[in-house]
């Protein structure tokens, strides 16, 4: 039997909702990029070689797994509020707090054994840098928890102010630190730091419903059927998406990885511009298959990214050049404006499987991830087999976002599943006393 159909004026005022949700959500999204980008006028007044440094240090913060660790809780706690399991969510929150500083431990003494290889490797000149931004990967896998509960929960309007707020704090701290203290790499990253956990304070207040109190346990191989696929689905994403900057600083000598971090910031704008849209469709596709509804937010949802997308890059195309030269040297605007088409056009196809993946993982079709897996594997090996130039990269980079498109339309129109998803991991054990 299909799903039913939702009533006009409710399906109407669902739409309404998702738009007034969207644009706030593209707003903060706006206000903090904007905040954040400004961070790159301070260019002008470190080093190229300081400012490669910066960007490498930005990525290894990015392919820490925010999106997926983001969208695990986003899921888990839709279907907890669904189903009235908050008190099994509460016990998941913690445990799951535990294990990821349990793996950050683990991933600081792997960084702290070959510190010397990666200071090397990416040219750093003050270690200090290094550790400040391993304080940073800690804050990136403890954010994303709290935001997936904010998103889980549809609550827009905290999660925007949070976006802002870790904006506000990276800009005004590197600011201070760049243009009245004269640090560098290493100051710019202690800002980062500072706004992340900034952001992360106020989320923790606004959550702490959700994760303070008693909790129930919980069937945990239940939670893992589901969160390992959402781990790897949303993990191959990221990494499509990050993973370049950090291939190009091993490759390439410090001012051609500056323009190619100049092209970069830019071009990831587009992503930032769409990525709401999806975000404020996951909980929702998640709710309504929980609750067994149909809904047309994939296709509203597409049809606007595509739209954003599109005439974005087009206006990287268009007015790329102008805005390097406001914003950076001189040295910088033939480079940067001459790899901004590659880039800009590499996370079209980007944008738009983002979308179809949230909806595939949303529902609990995870067919797509073993697939998603080996083509991050093959977009790492290609680029270490292709990187003759900074445009080449681009293109092995436009391929493989295009393939997880092609994966990604196969997997929703061709493929169908007709599995239906369980209702949710957070069933309490029988005869086990709660917290």
């Amino acid at each position: 039997m299909s799903p039913p159909l939702q009533p006009p004026n409710q399906a109407t005022e669902r739409k309404a909702s998702f738009f007034r949700q969207s644009g706030w959500l593209m707003f903060a999204n706006i206000a903090a990029g904007g905040l954040m980008w400004a961070v790159h006028f301070l260019s002008k007044r470190i080093p190229e070689s300081e400012y490669s440094v910066v960007g490498t240090l930005f990525a290894l913060t990015m392919v820490v797994p925010v999106l997926p660790l983001q969208m695990v809780f986003a899921q888990q706690t839709a279907k907890a509020l669904s189903f009235g399991r908050q008190a099994q969510l509460r016990r998941t929150i913690r445990r799951s707090v535990l294990a990821l500083f349990l793996v950050w431990l683990l991933w600081a003494g792997t960084m702290a054994v070959f510190h010397r290889q990666l200071i090397d490797t990416w040219q750093i000149t003050n270690p200090a840098a290094l550790w400040i931004t391993l304080v940073g990967v800690l804050g990136s896998m403890l954010f994303p928890v709290l935001g997936g509960l904010l998103q889980g929960r549809q609550a827009f309007f905290p999660l925007g102010i949070s976006m802002i707020l870790s904006g506000v704090g990276r800009f005004g701290g590197a600011a201070f630190i760049v243009l009245v203290l004269g640090g560098y790499a290493a100051g710019i990253m202690t800002a980062t730091v500072l706004g992340m956990f900034l952001a992360a304070g106020y989320v923790a207040y606004v959550t702490r419903d959700l994760w303070i109190g008693p909790g129930e346990p919980f069937e945990s191989r239940e939670l893992l059927r589901q969160v390992v696929p959402l781990m790897l689905g949303f993990g191959a994403c990221q990494f499509l998406f990050t993973a370049d900057t950090m291939f190009v600083k091993a490759w390439f000598p410090g001012e051609q990885v500056a323009h190619y971090v100049a092209a970069g910031t830019l071009s990831r704008a587009l992503m930032w511009l769409v990525l709401p849209l999806a975000a404020v469709m996951f909980p929702k596709i998640v709710h309504s298959t929980a609750r067994s509804q149909k809904t047309d937010l994939l296709a509203v949802t597409l049809l606007g990214t595509a739209l954003l997308a599109v005439c974005g890059a087009l206006g990287l195309w268009l007015l790329g050049p102008l805005v390097v030269r406001l914003v950076y040297t001189p040295a910088y605007v033939e480079v940067a404006a001459a790899l901004l088409p590659w880039y800009a056009g590499a996370i079209v196809p980007l944008a738009l499987a983002n979308v179809l993946i949230n909806n595939l993982l949303a529902k609990g079709d995870f067919r797509p991830v073993p697939s998603l897996v080996v083509l991050a594997i093959g977009f790492a090996v290609a680029l270490n087999l292709a990187h003759a130039s900074l445009v080449q990269v681009l293109q092995v980079m436009a391929v493989c976002n295009t393939i997880f498109l092609l994966l990604c339309v196969l997997f929703t129109w061709v493929w169908k599943s007709a599995a239906v998803p369980s209702p949710g991991a957070l069933v309490s054990k029988p005869g086990v006393s709660s917290e």
